[in-house]
């Protein structure tokens, strides 16, 4: 049996298809198991996964349609009995890639913007459960597979390297914070779409460390992202300085995934950090309420504080849907939303 799991959406979405992937080699032990991301980081995050025959990576969006085309028939012809494109894609490209691969069975989850033609893109459908995490609307694919859960428990998985281990121990010594309280936070978010509206406003996260430097002046506060944090982490250095703060240059996710597990607590919006997280069971977590916040999306088997948005108050469907969409509402209501937020409240959580 070959079976393809394709995650081609967000690196936090790949890490939803790791239960999944776990329980099909339980149930499947000679299978071939091989998955098909679209970023770099989600194959890193699934580098090393040893339920996981082979990881391909191909930004099928970046390269042009006749070099996309040309790979998925290739990778078609690996001749896979199944293919499941894992929750949440709801974008219509991502089946037409699995109807490319052309796998025997291709299974998806059925979403609000599916019509006739996916009915030909895919053959086996699911709806989609919003009040269930997007690991259990994975597992729900198991039974048209003539599978079953076999697993005692389920954590979304990373299988970090030795050398992540070696990073982050060679940074801790290095800047003498080994033993030392650490905060970390990530200020980012998704960049596709406008996902970036949903970030808690640059001047509270200034605000909020000013104040936590009065009330923990011991802590070390890290602040973990890439290159699309650069400039707000240089915006941050330059209005608090450097005393007690650190802007990690990761290598990579993996990397980045260590770091935070030292860390007693973290802090974000829902991002992949969020998620890495949740992964590595960070001992205290802390998320504040976006747009897109919903049960799907909440950190997997890993307890959490929620900052509540007075704005969202609970209703992030009725913002942001899986249906290939953006978040709803103008650019100044979004921003208004995250404002509505206040250090007070996360300063709170931190703190408590």
């Amino acid at each position: 049996m070959k079976i393809l799991i394709i995650s081609l959406a967000g690196n936090g979405d790949t890490l939803f298809a790791t239960p999944l992937i776990h329980e099909l080699r339980a149930n499947f032990p000679d299978a071939t198991i091989e998955a098909l991301v679209r970023w770099v980081a989600a194959r890193d995050l699934l580098a090393g996964n040893p339920h996981l025959n082979r990881v391909h990576q191909k930004d099928l969006m970046k390269c042009g349609k006749l070099e996309a085309l040309q790979y998925l028939r290739a990778l078609g012809r690996n001749g896979y009995d199944y293919s499941i494109n894992t929750h949440p894609q709801s974008r219509i490209h991502y089946r037409a890639a699995a109807r490319l691969i052309g796998a025997r069975t291709r299974l998806s989850h059925e979403y609000e913007c599916s019509g006739p033609l996916d009915r030909w893109l895919v053959n086996r459908t699911l709806p989609q459960d919003y009040t269930k995490h997007a690991v259990e609307n994975n597992l729900a694919f198991l039974p048209l597979l003539g599978a079953a859960a076999r697993l005692p428990r389920h954590e979304t998985e990373i299988f970090l390297p030795a050398a992540a281990e070696a990073w982050t121990k060679e940074y801790l010594t290095r800047h003498q914070l080994a033993g030392k309280k650490l905060l970390g936070i990530h200020v980012g978010s998704g960049g596709t779409k406008n996902l970036a509206l949903r970030r808690w406003p640059l001047e509270n996260y200034i605000e909020l460390v000013r104040r936590l430097r009065r009330a923990q002046p011991e802590t070390g506060i890290l602040f973990f992202g890439g290159p699309d944090e650069r400039a707000d982490h240089e915006q941050i250095q330059a209005a608090l300085g450097g005393d007690h703060l650190y802007f990690p240059a990761t290598p990579g996710l993996p990397q980045a995934a260590h770091l935070i597990k030292q860390c007693d607590t973290f802090l974000s919006v829902d991002t992949v950090m969020m998620h890495l997280a949740a992964a590595v069971k960070v001992r205290r977590q802390i998320v504040i309420e976006t747009p897109t916040w919903n049960p799907p999306i909440e950190p997997y088997a890993n307890p959490f504080i929620l900052v509540k948005n007075p704005v969202v108050n609970g209703r992030g469907l009725e913002y942001y849907r899986y249906d290939g969409g953006n978040i709803k509402g103008t650019r100044a209501e979004l921003v208004a939303c995250m404002a509505s937020v206040t250090v007070e409240s996360v300063l709170a959580a931190v703190c408590g």
